[in-house]
């Protein structure tokens, strides 16, 4: 073999040699496109869903930290907000009446695990829409009455059928039974709570703060604070609304955490 030929010969194996080092260095960039294996303790969230990516939190996701208080007399615990030292909020979405099509993506991508109290009548006809976000959010579904009606001083049996029937028309439509209730305008009685009971409820879920319009307001003072349950709902202004409250809870240093942790 003549110099020339040798030469030619080591040339083409260094460069053999540099592709095999590029392709080994592309796959294990940092700027790789290659999804991550999620973490068991980040579970997302029920079993059979689509793999997504999860929003790390302060906590894994899914564990239980504060338990509601026990059934008593018969009569499901009233929550308002939540007692905790920690600068955690919670949101929740009401009713169902407007699907916007970009609340989804705008919930999967911000992490926020909400609860939804949804109405029966604004969920029928649109149960893919509302699966969808079950599935890929983290979010979890409450009851809120087939029909919305104002329960206070209602009859116990009206009141019972309104939600249980709710909750039995979500279980079937949307594959989850609630076990989070909210009485519509938040007005209950002794009756409201029985029968949150009898349907299987564990809680009846007011609020501390709402968001209308783009605007968060407060019950109590200026901004949010650690605890608070916040209001908003499948409205019009959905993307203003949700955008809000990610910005006030950021601007307050609170993070949204999963409402049903609390109340496990």
């Amino acid at each position: 073999m003549t110099n020339k030929t040798r030469s030619g010969a080591r040339w083409r194996a260094l460069a053999a040699m540099g592709v095999a080092a590029l392709a080994l260095t592309a796959c294990s960039s940092p700027g790789s496109t290659t999804s991550p294996t999620p973490s068991p303790d980040q579970p997302n969230p029920a079993a059979g869903a689509p793999a997504v990516p999860v929003a790390s939190g302060p906590y894994p996701y899914g564990q239980i930290q504060q338990k509601a208080a026990p059934i008593a007399n018969g009569e499901v615990p009233v929550v308002r907000r939540i007692t905790t030292d920690k600068p955690y909020v919670f949101i929740t979405m009401d009713d169902g009446a407007i699907p916007q099509p970009e609340a989804p993506q705008l919930i999967k991508d911000s992490g926020g695990h909400p609860v939804l109290f949804l109405n029966q009548k604004y969920v029928h006809g649109h149960e893919a829409y509302f699966k969808s976000i079950l599935d890929s959010t983290g979010a979890v579904l409450g009851d809120h009455t087939v029909d919305h009606p104002n329960l206070k001083g209602k009859p116990y049996e009206f009141q019972k059928k309104e939600i249980c029937d709710d909750a039995d028309d979500l279980q079937k439509g949307l594959g989850q039974r609630p076990t989070l209730f909210r009485p519509p305008f938040g007005n209950y009685d002794s009756n409201t709570l029985k029968a949150a009971a009898a349907c299987g409820m564990r809680a009846s879920v007011l609020w501390s703060a709402a968001v209308n319009d783009g605007v968060v307001q407060f019950q109590v003072g200026n901004k949010l604070r650690p605890g608070d349950i916040v209001l908003m709902h499948f409205r019009k202004t959905f993307v203003e609304d949700y955008n809000a409250f990610l910005a006030e809870a950021k601007k307050d240093g609170l993070t949204p955490v999963p409402l049903a942790d609390f109340l496990g």
